[in-house]
């Protein structure tokens, strides 16, 4: 199975590093210092759960895609479009393309642009950033990765990528359920990310300020509302799980939205509360807390993307 990672951070670094420990052909995509590092001195990966070096064969061009069997997308999700454009026509009809990044709509989104049959759903969990150009550091959490057909079918291709991941020895699941599976890291994600940024608070502030609690889990009501009206089985009861979760998190835990936003880089906020919001619109269904996160983060948001871009 020939595999290509198109992104080298948090967790294309990791899971992609992994791959090509088993032995996997991994090609990674990646660009900047990042590129040089790579093709330099290898891909360091230190792990609680152990460290490792690799040697992938790394680029920045994206004809690489055209020998995949298998592409891990692991950028952000407001970098999905663009890159689904530059390898839709170098896509080989035999590839799946595995979407990792958060967001409740990724594997639709690239669906609209690649071949809908080239596309399976997933998502991952990992607590993950990079150190320095080339050197990831995983902290916490086990890593696992769970994807799906879109369709919620077993297929032979499932089976080949869950022979692959096992091979890489990372936590990983075959889903039957994939849309629930995202919408519920989704909840989780998203009902603490933005306010984090908001608040400029690690979790423990947030989840410990009986003010702030009561608009998270209000956060949390309202995605649920327009998840289930989306025909996502998704309901109240699972926002006392996701609870149940942030409240045995590190206290001092921060969210990659809120970690980009602090540091002036463009960030996931149009893929989280904005897709809510949105869609809130859409259904007719009212999102007073999500839009007041989103409208009041989104000036940093427009600022920070017309400099940079």
């Amino acid at each position: 199975m020939n595999i290509v990672i198109i992104g080298a951070g948090g967790v294309g670094g990791y899971f992609g590093g992994k791959l090509a420990l088993a032995g996997y052909p991994t090609t990674f995509i990646a660009r900047g210092k990042t590129l040089q590092e790579i093709k330099q001195n290898g891909l360091q990966v230190n792990s609680i759960l152990g460290d490792f070096h690799v040697y992938p064969r790394v680029t920045d061009n994206y004809e690489a895609v055209k020998e995949a069997d298998l592409i891990l997308l692991c950028v952000k999700s407001w970098q999905i479009d663009a890159i689904a454009r530059e390898i839709n026509p170098l896509l080989p009809s035999k590839a799946t393309v595995l979407p990792l990044q958060n967001g409740a709509d990724n594997a639709d989104r690239l669906s609209s642009i690649l071949p809908p049959s080239c596309v399976i759903a997933g998502l991952c969990r990992i607590v993950s950033k990079i150190e320095s150009p080339g050197v990831i550091n995983h902290f916490g959490y086990e890593p696992e990765i769970v994807f799906g057909e879109v369709n919620n079918k077993p297929s032979l291709r499932l089976e080949l990528i869950k022979v692959a991941f096992d091979k890489a020895g990372f936590k990983n699941r075959s889903s039957n359920t994939i849309q629930r599976d995202i919408w519920l890291k989704f909840l989780f994600i998203a009902s603490i990310s933005a306010m984090g940024a908001l608040t400029r608070s690690v979790l423990g502030v947030m989840r410990e300020d009986k003010f702030l609690r009561k608009k998270l889990i209000e956060t949390a009501s309202e995605i649920v509302s327009v998840g289930s009206n989306l025909g996502i089985d998704i309901n109240e009861k699972d926002i006392e799980s996701c609870f149940e979760i942030i409240d045995r998190i590190n206290y001092d835990t921060t969210m990659s939205l809120q970690r980009d936003m602090m540091e002036g880089k463009p960030s996931e906020l149009d893929n989280f509360n904005g897709y809510i919001v949105r869609q809130g619109d859409i259904l007719g269904i009212e999102t007073p807390v999500n839009d007041f996160i989103y409208y009041s983060l989104r000036p940093m948001e427009e600022k920070v993307r017309s400099e940079r871009f």
